[in-house]
């Protein structure tokens, strides 16, 4: 299947491996760009824990003189390829949590004390409050200091245009709800709406889904979990229909 990913190109390097190992034939198209310029807002004095929603915020504290004094705090971490770069980075007190924050809150709640430091959140700078508000109901002290930013694709390459138009991409994978939503931006732009009805897009959860809305006549599917092996497992049993349709049309 030729497949296309959207995500950064750090991640996308590693997950187009997979997907060439699988037989597919991968063109990556990052949307989002990531800057991990806020390494000198974390400040780990007296925090008892750290939280990552995401690998980028851990790859910000990486790049942080406070990289050492961390590694010796608990870390809780949203989904296993979250934990795994922890994992690599040299922390070994690790929570690993589902795969979105929300559900991330009763493992902290469980784990952490609300009476001693502070929760330290490595954030992006989109980041939803409703995370945080919650754990400060819980009566967490959380420290939020935004360490990376996004910066979102303007447009899309245009070899990748002619071959959307001249059906030579079969999938795109959207791994987050903003990737969907800068991509439909970009399918307008670029008047690629007809060409997208053949495409099958693979979305990661249904809010994901949900900002294709506006691009009608769109195949969707989404993965039962929000992780990458669910999103494997969701582009697997594609190939073979792939294949059948395109010896149809020939």
């Amino acid at each position: 299947m030729r497949l296309l990913i959207t995500r950064p190109e750090e991640d996308a390097v590693v997950f187009k491996a997979q997907l060439i190992a699988l037989g597919h034939d991968v063109t990556i198209e990052p949307l989002l760009m990531i800057s991990t310029d806020g390494t000198d807002d974390i400040d780990l004095d007296g925090a008892q824990a750290i939280i990552a929603t995401s690998r980028n915020g851990l790859r910000a504290l990486a790049a942080s003189p406070q990289i050492d004094a961390a590694k010796g705090l608990l870390l809780f971490a949203v989904g296993p390829g979250t934990a795994a770069t922890a994992r690599s980075l040299g922390f070994t007190t690790i929570v690993e949590g589902p795969s979105n924050a929300a559900e991330l809150i009763p493992l902290i709640s469980e784990h952490a004390e609300v009476n001693s430091g502070p929760l330290v959140h490595l954030a992006g700078d989109h980041v939803k409050s409703s995370f945080v508000d919650e754990l400060q109901r819980l009566g967490f002290f959380v420290s939020q200091p935004i360490v990376y930013t996004t910066r979102v694709a303007t447009r899309l390459a245009s070899a990748l245009v002619a071959s959307m138009r001249n059906k030579r991409i079969d999938g795109v994978i959207l791994l987050s709800p903003r990737t969907a939503e800068v991509y439909a931006d970009l399918v307008g732009q670029h008047n690629l709406g007809t060409a997208c009805t053949g495409i099958v897009h693979f979305c990661i959860s249904a809010a994901t889904a949900a900002r294709l809305a506006c691009l009608e006549g769109v195949p969707v599917r989404c993965a039962e979990r929000p992780n990458l092996q669910e999103m494997i497992a969701l582009i697997g049993p594609a190939t073979a229909q792939s294949g059948e349709s395109r010896s149809e049309r020939r």
